[in-house]
């Protein structure tokens, strides 16, 4: 896709309908019900233009407070709608009140949970409004995390993570003690559609591999561990969960970002080699 200097007009482009994922869905629930995460399962293979008034099954608003997600139509990549995700200063889950973070996001449902081993291929389109606030506060719009089943981890950071801080977009990497900068600019990227599309195999050994792209140009190729191993506590066969939108540390400003064109594919064994 092509990287506008402007909002799109509302009713041009054409965008996967956001009601087809929900029956993509459903092999997959009963598989997991049937057999377990690990059981014999349908390769994922979903999108989401957002065109419903309403969010589809695709997506879990569990981290984000009521009103936070909306669809809108003023601001959009392809299309007729997009999703819009406002954050205020003190909006906290209720288990994260009197903590330091803040969040409104959108989780992939869990029967899209990620496993270790395969490759996949995700796409999707943010837009920062023109004004959105340059701060030194850490903030996250996008993070892949790997599952602690109990709660015991010795680190809870995103494996990988897309951040904007004080003006400067990253992709980091976090699979052991330290984080790891994978890419990083100080280019204006506010104003504009940015279409990203990550390749990712989790793996905590040399079989894990990050691939990304923005506006077509690749910005990441690392192979390497892209997961936490046993040592932090982490069970030997790693999930991974998918979010989008505005986490970040305390702040005094409100943020809002847009969000289009989402998909999520599993790739073939030979895929991110």
């Amino acid at each position: 896709m092509r990287t506008r200097a402007t909002p799109t007009p509302a009713g041009q482009g054409r965008k996967v309908s956001s009601t087809s994922p929900v029956l993509a869905l459903v092999p997959v629930c009963l598989l997991t019900l049937l057999g377990g995460p690990f059981a014999f399962r349908r390769p994922i293979d979903v999108s989401d233009g957002f065109e419903s008034p309403a969010l589809s099954h695709v997506w879990s608003t569990e981290r984000s407070l009521p009103g936070a997600v909306t669809i809108q139509s003023r601001v959009v990549r392809a299309g007729r709608r997009a999703v819009e995700i406002t954050l205020h200063p003190g909006d906290q889950l209720p288990d994260e009140k009197g903590s330091e973070l803040e969040r409104a996001e959108l989780m992939e449902a869990r029967p899209l949970t990620s496993h270790e081993g395969p490759a996949y291929e995700y796409s999707f389109s943010l837009f920062l409004p023109a004004d959105f606030p340059a701060v030194p506060t850490r903030l996250v719009i996008a993070q892949w995390k790997q599952y602690c089943p109990s709660g015991r981890c010795s680190q809870d950071n995103p494996v990988v993570a897309l951040r904007y801080q004080g003006g400067r977009l990253r992709v980091t990497l976090h699979s052991g003690d330290k984080a790891r900068t994978l890419f990083s600019t100080r280019d204006e990227i506010r104003g504009r559609w940015l279409d990203f599309r990550f390749l990712i195999r989790f793996s905590r050994g040399d079989q894990g591999r990050i691939q990304a792209w923005l506006d077509g140009r690749r910005i990441v190729d690392y192979a390497g561990a892209t997961a936490y191993s046993e040592a932090f506590g982490f069970p030997p066969a790693g999930l991974f969960f998918f979010k989008m939108g505005l986490y970040r540390d305390r702040a005094s400003v409100p943020m809002t970002i847009y969000i289009d064109e989402y998909r999520k594919k599993e790739l073939a064994p030979s895929a991110a080699k």
